[in-house]
């Protein structure tokens, strides 16, 4: 078995992979963070990374891995919304664009940046219905407002942290496919929180024992998973449109 892997696109949108290695890098650099795929090489329309051997997951790994993750969010970002240092190129997650931003506000980034570009595309494609779309847009309202500005600084995510990218292997776990960005560390949570990550408890538990997590915040776990499924919503099926609208309906709860 070679020791990387390599993926190719010669249709991926321009600056695509080199956002992806820009991301890694910017992750990996931080000391006692979470560990990331090297990069190989990068090249448009190509990425090389280290080859990942998989493991069975376990309570150990996963704890491990909430406190190296919280040393990494806690390494910070220049604002809200900044991207890798040194990357002046696009953002994506996944294959859909989504942009970069230098705010000093978390929830006017959030709502702007990371919701309402794919309502558009969600309704289009009749995966969200209009009144959803509307109540959607009045959580972002609030959002944007900074009903949930919390005084933290930026965070270094992620920022597509579901299972998929959460990789256990005989070493611990490793990251890949980031959609890094100065964000709110309590995205990067809800987002394993969505899709099932194995021993979520004990990458909660190894989290927190690094650093404590304000008052509320699995009440906020809608809150943060409002991009994820917003994204979903645009490309993937009805059943993400009612899972955003009932997560702006609970945010708009909380306000």
């Amino acid at each position: 078995m070679a020791d990387t892997v390599v993926k190719e696109d010669g249709r991926a949108p321009d600056g695509f992979f080199e956002a992806e290695a820009a991301g890694l890098r910017w992750l990996g650099e931080v000391e006692g963070g979470a560990r990331v795929a090297d990069v190989i090489a990068v090249a448009p329309g190509r990425i090389e990374l280290e080859r990942v051997v998989p493991a069975a997951p376990t309570a150990a790994a996963a704890r491990g891995f909430g406190a190296a993750l919280a040393r990494t969010h806690d390494a910070g970002a220049p604002a809200f919304g900044a991207p890798p240092e040194g990357w002046d190129g696009p953002g994506f997650i996944g294959r859909r664009a989504q942009p970069y931003a230098r705010e000093a506000s978390w929830g006017a980034f959030y709502a702007r940046c990371r919701v309402l570009p794919f309502l558009g595309p969600a309704l289009e494609a009749g995966n969200l219905l209009p009144d959803e779309a509307a109540l959607v847009e009045r959580a972002c309202e609030a959002i944007a407002a900074g009903t949930f500005d919390d005084g933290d600084a930026p965070a270094r995510i992620h920022g597509d942290l579901w299972a998929g990218n959460v990789l256990f292997s005989a070493e611990g776990v490793v990251l890949i496919d980031p959609a890094a960005h100065g964000g709110h560390r309590e995205t990067d949570l809800a987002m394993l929180a969505l899709f099932g990550a194995p021993f979520l408890d004990d990458i909660l538990t190894g989290y927190r024992q690094h650093h404590v997590l304000r008052p509320g915040w699995r009440d906020r776990v809608p809150l943060h998973q409002l991009h994820p499924l917003a994204v979903h919503a645009a490309g993937h099926g009805r059943s993400y449109g009612r899972e955003l609208a009932a997560a702006a309906a609970a945010t708009l709860a909380l306000a």
